[in-house]
């Protein structure tokens, strides 16, 4: 048996991103016990074929070559590992590899040539044994498949193929363009015209005729890479990425039932087939004219008919906030902001963001929904403070007298000398005397606002049953709380900070984890997290189940 032991690891000078990746790979393998590539490629196992979904050799590349892995071959290894490490949460790991690796292909892609290589196909070490359609020779392909079939030697060998391979750059266009053309043939398998028509284009380009050849005489297995399905040439995630899986599935589902082609759908619904070919290839979102259509001729009965439109309903909205947050200006002033907000907004109305199709200023009505509270959250350097600083001076506008915190340094003690402004609490001023005197000052008439940075700080207070209190009854009092911190700690407290999560609503800004949602109390896609920190963007719930993309006004 061999023994565990370190790999080489690439020279990677000039590529910091791709530096980390690899860095953070074989860390993630040591704290698993340092397993060899065999017993990698054992864990991730065959597929359905019998073929090893990745081979031992296609592991060592991953740690020792000096280019970037394929996200499909890294994401299984990094799952084996995770597991092997005793990761409690595996998924977690998968996406902050994810997030790695884009980096790294946004670096690598700037830096590497999309020329192919002259006259040198890829080598074995470079592919793995996936029964995918490509244009390799059948002898090589069986002599592959022979090798794994074999399982570990004794020996279980971790020598690298030729060094020289390491050097060989890779055409990231080229590869993209050919996992495009694999799935749609595998989607199209059973429409022969569609195929036929697809094919034809894709034979004009020179460099793709025998694999368009294959593909019309070998149906792909299953659209896939490695033997898996293919993950690294997808589109980014999408915030409708529920809606759009559940709506594809529901039109698969009557399709095949009628086992109707795509061009025979066209024939009934007068939609074109290279429509529905690019909806069902792209996982997008079809016309809404198209799914009445579809739904008729299909006879659909009511309940599947509502079901079908509300589902494409959600997944417009959620595709809109998306478009909508990519379209926001980089800045805008609060004075303009200002301006923008509805003339019938109360005195409690808070200035949170400015965002829409057609740029309006959002924010909550203090005195009114589920609990007086609003909360902002996100990482740091993602503009929690000026967020707050924003809503206080909006309140400030609206004659509400306020009365800050800060435990830490933060810009809303540049505010403390405004007119309106009560006092600025530090962490050691929290005590049931100062806040129940603040307190007894509030009115519905006058009401007090509380604007609270770096909230987590005093969470654990001896006052925090008055604030509990205060969150509770807040509005018979005239009393409302705008609290600041950290998504992660502000997700982990227990004492009076989580009952200001049941007002749900509030902002979040750059957040990091999907969970973070249940701080403002909705759920967030996979394609609203994570990310580079933008200061000043991010995601307003107004407590209507409506996620807004906004920007925090400054200045």
């Amino acid at each position: 048996m061999a023994t565990a032991q370190a790999w080489r690891r690439p020279e990677l000078a000039g590529q910091p991103r791709l530096t980390k990746l690899n860095g953070e790979l074989h860390d993630l393998r040591l704290d698993a016990g340092l397993p060899s590539a065999r017993s990698i490629r054992d864990r991730v196992g065959k597929d359905a074929q019998g073929y090893w979904i990745v081979n031992h050799q296609a592991v060592l590349d991953a740690f020792q070559k000096p280019n970037l892995p394929t996200w499909g071959r890294l994401e299984v290894i990094v799952d084996v590992l995770a597991k092997l490490a005793r990761r409690e949460n595996s998924e977690r790991e998968a996406n902050r590899f994810k997030y790695l690796w884009k980096r790294a292909f946004q670096e690598t892609a700037a830096q590497a040539s999309v020329e192919p290589p002259e006259s040198e196909p890829l080598g074995e070490g470079d592919r793995d044994n996936g029964p995918e359609v490509a244009d390799r020779p059948e002898e090589s392909a069986s002599q592959s498949r022979d090798e794994d079939a074999r399982g570990p030697s004794t020996a279980d060998a971790e020598t690298p193929a030729d060094p020289d391979d390491f050097e060989r750059r890779i055409n990231y266009a080229e590869e993209s363009l050919k996992g495009l053309i694999i799935n749609a043939s595998q989607a199209l398998w059973n429409d022969k015209d569609a195929l036929s028509v697809f094919l034809g284009i894709v034979r004009r380009s020179p460099g793709f005729v025998r694999l368009a050849d294959a593909s019309a005489e070998n149906r792909p297995a299953n659209a896939t890479f490695y033997g898996v399905k293919s993950r690294e040439f997808e589109l980014e995630p999408s915030s409708a990425q529920l809606e759009l899986v559940m709506l594809h599935n529901l039109l698969e589902k009557y399709r095949a039932k009628w086992k109707w082609s795509f061009t025979r759908l066209e024939e009934q619904t007068g939609v074109s087939s290279d429509a529905w070919i690019r909806w069902h290839t792209h996982r997008e979102l079809p016309d809404l004219e198209a799914l009445v259509a579809f739904s008729n001729v299909m006879g659909l009965d009511l309940e599947n008919h509502v079901l079908l439109l509300g589902l494409w309903e959600r997944a417009r909205n959620a595709l809109d906030v998306t478009a909508n947050y990519e379209a926001l200006p980089d800045s805008i002033s609060f004075d303009d902001a200002w301006e923008m907000r509805s003339p019938n907004a109360s005195r409690m109305w808070a200035l949170a963001g400015v965002g829409g199709s057609d740029l309006t200023a959002f924010g909550p009505d203090l005195a009114s929904g589920t609990a007086p509270a609003f909360v902002v959250a996100g990482p740091p350097g993602s503009g929690r403070s000026t967020a707050l600083t924003t809503i206080a001076r909006s309140l400030l506008a609206s004659k509400v007298q306020l009365v800050l915190a800060a435990p830490k340094p933060s810009p809303l003690r540049d505010i403390t000398e405004h007119d309106g402004v009560m006092t600025c609490l530090n962490q050691g001023e929290f005590k049931n005397e100062r806040l129940e005197g603040l307190i007894s000052q509030a009115s519905k008439e006058s009401p007090i606002a509380f604007v609270i940075d770096d909230a987590e700080a005093v969470d654990n207070i001896d006052s925090r049953r008055v604030m509990l209190n205060l969150l509770q009854h807040g509005f018979d009092d005239g009393i409302a709380v705008v609290l600041g911190g950290h998504e992660g700690e502000l997700g982990s407290t227990g004492y009076w900070l989580s009952e200001a999560r049941k007002a749900h609503r509030g902002i979040l800004l750059a957040p990091r984890e999907k969970y973070s949602g249940r701080l403002i109390g909705t759920k967030m896609a996979d394609a609203m997290v994570g990310g580079d920190v933008i200061p000043g963007r991010g995601w307003l719930h107004l407590g209507d189940g409506k996620l807004i993309a906004v920007v925090v006004p400054t200045g």
